[in-house]
């Protein structure tokens, strides 16, 4: 087991060391995550649950959100 991770490993290894190309992919692919995740997250999607719970905890206002909009017919899950 400890040979075969360590053979993948070394694969790994000289594959990125005998990119040329692919490292300019990778570059531009992890600047891509980058903007989506980190900039994008600052703008469109903010923190909801800090802003809508006040004083609340933040897994007791969810709760008691999930709870207030159950559906009161009588079945039970």
């Amino acid at each position: 087991m400890k040979q075969t991770v360590i053979n993948i490993w070394h694969f790994y290894r000289d594959g990125f060391r005998s990119m040329t190309w692919g490292r300019v992919l990778w570059v531009i692919i992890l600047l891509k995550l980058f903007v989506l995740f980190g900039v994008l997250k600052l703008f469109f999607f903010p923190d909801f649950i800090r802003e809508s719970s006040g004083t609340l905890d933040g897994e007791e206002f969810v709760s008691r959100e999930l709870i207030g909009r159950m559906p009161s017919t009588g079945e039970s899950f």
